[in-house]
Order: C-alpha cells, then sequence, then structure tokens
C-alpha cells in the first residue's frame, strides 16, 4: 500500500534536482565566461598598448604637435642672435625628435668667435642653441685691420681701433702661427693688475717673446713656459728696481738693464 504522500515528496525532490542542474550551468556559463574575459582582457590590453605606441609614434615622429616652434638662444655677444640661428640652420617644422643636434653644434663651432656650442630640444616644440664666445685677451693689427685674438691664438672678431685695456701684439717679420698661439699663452697667464701695466706684446718666434709696459719698459720672456714663475719674478723686480729691460726668460735668474734693447 502507498503512503498518501509520496507522490508529493517525489515532486519536491524533481524540482531540487532541478534547481541543482540550474545552478551546475549557471556555475558552469560563469566560469565559461571567465575564461573568455580572461582572453579577451589580454587582448584587449595588447589592442591599447599597440594604439598607445602607435599614437605616440605618430606624435613623436610624425605630427606637427612636438614640432619645431621656436629657437632660443644664449651666450651670444660678438654674434647676433640671427647669425647663430642662420649658422645652426634649425630647420623650423621639423620633428623634434629628428633633429640632428650634433651636426648643429659642429656648424656653430666652426664659427670664429664660438669656443663651443650645445643645442638642447626643449619639449614640446622648442630648440635651445647655448654658446660660448671667445674671449679677446690681445689684439692684433693683420692688413691694417685691429683684430681681437683669444688664449688659444685664434684671431676672431675685427676692431674700429684698438681697446683700451687689451695688450696689442706686434708680429715681427719671422713671427708665424705658433709664434701667435704663445703669444696669446703669455698673455693669458698675466695677472690682471700686470696685463693693464701692458702696451704692447712684441713676438718674432716660439721663445722671444716681449712685454713693452705702458711707460716704455721692456720685458724679454721668452716662451710662454714657467708664466705664473715668470710673472711672479716680474712683479717683484717692477717693486724692488727701476730698470728699462727686465729680463725674466729664466725666472730663476732674472737680470735687469738700464740699456735699452
Amino acid at each position: 500500500m502507498s503512503h498518501p504522500l509520496q507522490p508529493r515528496s517525489t515532486g519536491r525532490d524533481g524540482r531540487d534536482a532541478q534547481r541543482a542542474r540550474d545552478r551546475t550551468r549557471r556555475r558552469f556559463a560563469r566560469r565559461q565566461w571567465a575564461r573568455r574575459w580572461l582572453t579577451w582582457r589580454y587582448v584587449l590590453a595588447a589592442v591599447l598598448l599597440v594604439a598607445t605606441v602607435a599614437t605616440g609614434v605618430w606624435l613623436v615622429l610624425f605630427s606637427s604637435v612636438l614640432a619645431v616652434k621656436s629657437v632660443t638662444v644664449t651666450g651670444a655677444d660678438v654674434l647676433s642672435e640671427r647669425e647663430v640661428k642662420r649658422a645652426a640652420a634649425v630647420p623650423e617644422g621639423e620633428p623634434l625628435a629628428l633633429l640632428d643636434t650634433d651636426a648643429m653644434r659642429v656648424r656653430l663651432e666652426a664659427l670664429a668667435p664660438v669656443r663651443s656650442a650645445d643645442v638642447a630640444r626643449r619639449w614640446p616644440d622648442g630648440v635651445e642653441i647655448l654658446v660660448e664666445e671667445r674671449e679677446v685677451v690681445a689684439v692684433i693689427d693683420l692688413g691694417g685691420r685691429w683684430r681681437g685674438m683669444d688664449a688659444e691664438g685664434i684671431v676672431f672678431r675685427d676692431y674700429p681701433r684698438p681697446p683700451a685695456g687689451v695688450p696689442r701684439v706686434q708680429v715681427l717679420s719671422t713671427a708665424d702661427r705658433d709664434a701667435l698661439q704663445e703669444a696669446a699663452a703669455v698673455i693669458a697667464a698675466l695677472p690682471a693688475d700686470l696685463a693693464a701695466r701692458v702696451d704692447h706684446v712684441e713676438v718674432e718666434t716660439v721663445d722671444r717673446i716681449a712685454l713693452v709696459l705702458r711707460d716704455d719698459r721692456r720685458v724679454e720672456w721668452g716662451s710662454a713656459e714657467e708664466s705664473t714663475e715668470k710673472a711672479a719674478v716680474l712683479a717683484a723686480l717692477l717693486e724692488a728696481r727701476e730698470a728699462r729691460v727686465y729680463d725674466v726668460s729664466v725666472p730663476g735668474q732674472p737680470v735687469t738693464s738700464d740699456v735699452a734693447r
């Protein structure tokens, strides 16, 4: 004899089983979706990365957003800003990343007044040029033109007349390029107070250089070797003894004379 509640119990068990199967299917579906989403997430990340890189390359190398729009010049005095820009030849409108700054620097340093130069990108759209010009230590008359000369003997600028306080270099017939460089090294080594007393420098050879002071006294200097010691010895001699000629070419054995050369 069947229990009167058995059919109802069977129905409930069926519904429970169905709900269990539904839960299993939902869990399976969620796991499947999670696996698919994980795969697509990597694909999407890769696509975004490629797009970002491509956009960056386009901005840096091809677009006008990061192209040259301005050029600034610092340190120019002898040269005008226009002369510096013309020598550098910065191509305005070209992407900043593609500029050959080394080539620009070489062109700038080929200019006689420029001792050194630096060309730098200034993001997003600028170029900065920094020049260090040569400093005049003496002037020399070349072909009727007064030319400024730096400590390396490089002649790099013109003067309508010799500037006050700057020694003149007087070249004798046998002087060559090396002798001029030696004379420039001598002048550059002089202390400021001594340089101010020099009227001109006579250059004959690399080891026959003489200073003529503003009061017409003469200093036989020799070469540029030991110039610091020679300057110290000369300063002491000028204080200790009045003479027409001071010979410090051998600083350990200085000689003075009242007979002009």
